[in-house]
């Protein structure tokens, strides 16, 4: 395919969170929106969801770590991000300009380059209450970053809405 016939690309950032192990059901969404799909999660995320079905329904590594120098890129640029869960941890660092893992450098690109991102957190009600984390927010709205409701439990206390997340970036760009 070359790159003027590619399909937009959507890069997915998978946090540490329970509600991680859903995240089959937004790579589902943005297929059927015409998204294509590469998820890059956090080091620790890789442990709260089945890699080995992402990985099938993406038909892509999901990414963690660095790539080497000289190694091939496995993603296109992306046309839009979604965060989604996105952690108390992740939200601050972020916000604060820290890059010291892939999903982070990942964010702190992506806003560089002027594309889109959506954000579901997933924080508990108690570290929402932080003085940080509220500036976090205020930073990242601030650079246009989309958010969408707070998730404070797994699917027993109300679910996940991974809709929003591609309902906050709308539809793709052609």
């Amino acid at each position: 395919m070359t790159e003027q016939a590619r399909k937009p690309f959507l890069h997915v950032v998978v946090c540490a969170a329970g509600v991680a192990d859903g995240v089959g059901e937004l790579i589902t969404l943005a297929l059927e929106r015409n998204w294509d799909v590469g998820v890059v999660a956090t080091p620790v995320a890789t442990g709260f969801f089945d890699t080995a079905a992402v990985e099938a329904q993406t038909g892509r590594p999901i990414r963690s770590a660095w790539r080497s120098p000289g190694d091939p890129r496995p993603f296109p640029d992306p046309d839009a991000v979604a965060v989604a869960p996105a952690t108390f941890n992740t939200l601050n660092k972020w916000a604060a300009g820290i890059s010291d893992t892939l999903a982070l450098g990942t964010l702190c690109e992506a806003y560089g380059m002027g594309v889109p991102i959506s954000v579901l957190p997933c924080v508990s009600e108690a570290l929402t209450a932080h003085p940080a984390y509220q500036d976090s927010l205020a930073r990242l709205r601030g650079m246009g970053v989309r958010f969408g409701e707070h998730a404070f439990g797994g699917p027993e206390q109300g679910g996940f809405r991974w809709e929003q997340a591609l309902d906050l970036l709308g539809p793709p760009p052609r």
